[in-house]
């Protein structure tokens, strides 16, 4: 599971074109920590988990599955820009938040 997980971390970083550095400055945590976790030599932690679902949009879930087809609609609306500062990173990662409550909201209301 570790290895499904480290390859979704590099996918989703690589689609949205960050560098692990900013990744990892947004985690607030060192770059070869981050790399660790992205190349499954070390089980990164749920909190630093939950903290890029909010900067990817995507469900927790979404790190373990295998195919990563699941991925296409929320790489439809992936922020690319180059020269990403950390506190942007931080104000991507509150709007997804918000869009993905929002979703849920929704999927709630019609059931």
């Amino acid at each position: 599971m570790k290895e499904i997980i480290a390859c979704n971390l590099k996918f989703l970083r690589e689609m949205n074109n960050f560098t692990q550095e900013t990744v990892a400055k947004y985690l607030e945590i060192n770059r070869s920590a981050y790399a660790n976790y992205e190349s499954g030599v070390r089980e990164i932690p749920f909190d630093l988990l939950e903290k890029l679902s909010d900067l990817y949009g995507c469900e927790m879930y979404m790190f373990f599955e295998e195919d990563t087809a699941v991925f296409d609609d929320m790489l439809a609306c992936a922020f690319r820009v180059e020269g990403i500062e950390e506190n942007d990173m931080k104000e991507i990662a509150y709007f997804k938040s918000i869009v993905k409550s929002s979703l849920k909201m929704d999927q709630l209301l019609k059931a």
